[in-house]
């Protein structure tokens, strides 16, 4: 089994002190890019975690992932630099975050996770799982006990 590769567009607004990805760089599997409004990303071959989009399942394996990290407000900037059609999937229902969301306009999806949580299962559903991702993750442990509970994730860590 190969490592999946991951591209992150993070928006620079992004705060690095909270990013939940920030310590997942320098890993060799993982692209970041700074968004900018100049940027195209050609997204056509690439799996991008969306929330409200079909569930992966394992035909999903085959496809780099694309991660789009930014406040929820901001999200559609980064969405605007997609060419192509990325095939969309999303974290199965019922997944919980275990980041303290803290949001002034109460504008967080229901199911939405922090970026590092939505990698970690996305690629435990694609059959590669890695729980290094989650070691710098302040609630990492505390969201892998929210997992156990998870049926559709049992067995699969």
């Amino acid at each position: 089994m190969s490592t999946i590769a991951t591209t992150v567009i993070r928006h620079p607004k992004e705060r690095l002190s909270k990013c939940s990805l920030t310590p997942l760089h320098g890993r060799p599997e993982m692209t970041f890019i700074i968004w900018s409004e100049q940027l195209r990303f050609e997204a056509s071959e690439f799996t991008l975690l969306s929330v409200d989009a079909p569930p992966l399942s394992a035909a999903d394996a085959s496809r780099p992932l694309l991660i789009l990290d930014s406040t929820w407000k901001l999200l559609p900037s980064l969405e605007r630099c997609l060419t192509g059609a990325p095939y969309r999937r999303s974290i199965p229902p019922g997944v919980e975050t275990a980041y303290p969301r803290i949001s002034k306009d109460a504008s967080d999806p229901h199911g939405g996770l922090a970026s590092v949580e939505a990698l970690y299962v996305a690629r435990t559903m694609l059959g590669d799982a890695d729980p290094t991702l989650l070691d710098r993750y302040h609630w990492g442990a505390a969201f892998l006990t929210k997992l156990e509970a998870h049926p559709l994730l049992e067995g699969l860590s």
